[in-house]
């Protein structure tokens, strides 16, 4: 047989030529991705003497932020749900750093009464905090309340960063500079704002709305705490991390778990993803900048129209400090 005919029957058949566009595809997203992101390799910052606080540490971006931190000298709380799942991500973490400053902390952010326990305790632990990555959160599939009465996407995505930030602010203020760094997702976009979303009420949410509301009022919240925080040495930013295949996906009905596992092979890794939130953690050229967004390739772009808009920012100010009952002693 032909050299030629070889090749064509064997080699260069339709499912081999499949599996080199696939490759190739793959390798074309990781050059971009490498291209676009600011590089973590070439940032010298030391964080030896600080706190950090990462929400959501036991997998995903918040594993990977927690042992880019810990590596670089800080002492880093893992805020977790799940005990158990906090200490395998520790463990780990401890192996990879032998050096490594660790804390566990048990929270479930989608519960304003673990919440108020966790910050208690961290408090008492560490009276100053250089640095809180508000990463945790849930993809908005099945829709259920909480205990408490809240849709638990809201809660977990929304109301557990406002009311930790909140009680944790003190702290942060005592750490003479720090920074605030809210997960949101380029998602909110395609949210709007309702408070009375807040309680289970609202409007009508389609599918997944729940999700891209609860980001949209994240961001927009960012705003307002930068504002409220100016002139006391905290920053406050959100920051999209783009499309990451992470265990927030678990949730998912067993076909959109398999189409995001397909287009795994395409879309960011949690490295990559954990690196424009290591990026507002770690970059000495954000000093002092606050409420602004950035993108997945770590430059600041305007959030939706109504992340804004700082009479809504307010509103939404407001109806949460109510429902968390900030307005009342503690």
């Amino acid at each position: 047989m032909p050299l030629w005919s070889l090749l064509s029957t064997q080699v260069w058949g339709p499912g081999s030529v499949l599996l080199i566009l696939v490759f190739l595809l793959r390798l074309s997203v990781q050059l971009w991705h490498k291209t676009q992101l600011w590089d973590l390799q070439h940032c010298p910052t030391d964080l030896t003497g600080k706190t950090a606080v990462v929400t959501g540490a036991n997998s995903g971006i918040g594993k990977v932020v927690s042992q880019e931190l810990a590596r670089r000298g800080a002492r880093v709380v893992l805020a977790c749900r799940s005990r158990e799942r906090g200490q395998r991500a520790l463990a780990e973490i401890q192996a990879a750093s032998k050096d490594a400053s660790l804390l566990l902390g048990e929270v479930d952010l989608s519960s304003m009464a673990s919440i108020r326990s966790f910050a208690r305790w961290l408090l008492q632990e560490c009276p100053e905090i250089h640095l809180l990555v508000n990463n945790a959160a849930v993809c908005g599939i099945p829709r259920t309340l909480t205990p408490e009465g809240l849709d638990l996407t809201f809660a977990t995505n929304y109301v557990g960063p406002f009311l930790l930030t909140n009680l944790l602010q003190g702290a942060l203020q005592r750490a003479g500079s720090a920074r605030v760094i809210n997960v949101s997702s380029s998602w909110q976009t395609q949210g709007y704002f309702d408070e009375e979303h807040l309680t289970g009420a609202g409007g009508p949410l389609t599918f997944n709305q729940n999700y891209f509301c609860s980001k949209l009022l994240l961001t927009s919240i960012t705003g307002e705490f930068a504002r409220r925080l100016q002139g006391t040495g905290v920053t406050v930013n959100s920051v999209e991390p783009g499309v990451v295949y992470t265990e927030i996906m678990r949730m998912l009905p067993l076909y959109y778990r398999f189409s995001f596992w397909i287009s795994s092979f395409f879309i960011k890794d949690p490295t990559q993803g954990a690196n424009p939130v290591l990026y507002l953690s770690l970059a000495k050229e954000l000093d002092g900048i606050s409420g602004k967004y950035f993108s997945r390739s770590c430059v600041i772009i305007p959030p939706a129209k109504a992340a804004q808009d700082p009479q809504v920012a307010q509103r939404l100010w407001n109806a949460s400090v109510k429902l968390t009952n900030l307005d009342k002693v503690d």
